[in-house]
């Protein structure tokens, strides 16, 4: 079964080396939808997959952490990324370059590692992240599997301690410890209400 989550962020980026020069050559932002869809073939004492609750605790943060904020590419110039980081106290910067399919990459291997380290006590079971679905317009999106996200050859690394959240991103977090943990293999706990 199938269980799916979604969330809503605005965030701004340039996509370098893409075919439109308006996208690869402006700050532009757009209003993100994300889908977050969560499998098992168990359910646990409440008949549940997972409870939705739970899902806005370590999950909302990492999706939220883009929300009104700039995202930026590691290799862009340096001299863009030192100006943007100076006039935005929200940015994200990424070692991949800002489209869509790489939100749908860093997004899935994070919530990968989050739902992995889980510590479950309700009687979940299996509990695995099916895909993660970005869209980016109305009409456009991308959808990242499994097999997607962890395709370096074909795709790119992405090494998540390459990763940088801006110190106004942190703080909002309610785990401080929230991205130290997802890269350390640190216990999250899923208390029983929330």
């Amino acid at each position: 079964m199938i269980i799916r989550k979604e969330y809503n962020f605005e965030n701004a980026h340039i996509v370098r080396e893409c075919s439109t020069l308006r996208c690869s050559q402006n700050i532009h932002g757009h209003s993100y939808r994300v889908e977050i869809k969560i499998e098992s073939n168990f359910l646990d004492n409440a008949g549940m997959v997972l409870d939705f609750g739970l899902i806005k605790i370590s999950i909302k943060d990492i999706i939220e952490s883009f929300d009104h904020s700039i995202t930026l590419w590691s290799k862009d110039d340096q001299e863009y990324i030192k100006f943007a980081k100076k006039f935005n106290q929200r940015y994200v910067v990424l070692p991949v370059n800002p489209s869509v399919e790489q939100f749908c990459r860093v997004f899935f291997l994070a919530i990968d590692r989050i739902l992995e380290q889980t510590k479950f006590i309700n009687g979940e079971k299996n509990v695995k992240l099916h895909s993660i679905i970005v869209h980016e317009t109305a009409t456009g999106y991308a959808e990242c599997f499994r097999e997607d996200a962890y395709n370096f050859e074909n795709m790119g690394e992405i090494d998540l301690k390459d990763v940088e959240f801006s110190s106004a991103i942190k703080n909002d977090w309610k785990d401080k410890n929230l991205w130290n943990k997802i890269l350390n293999n640190g216990v999250f706990i899923n208390p029983k209400s929330v």
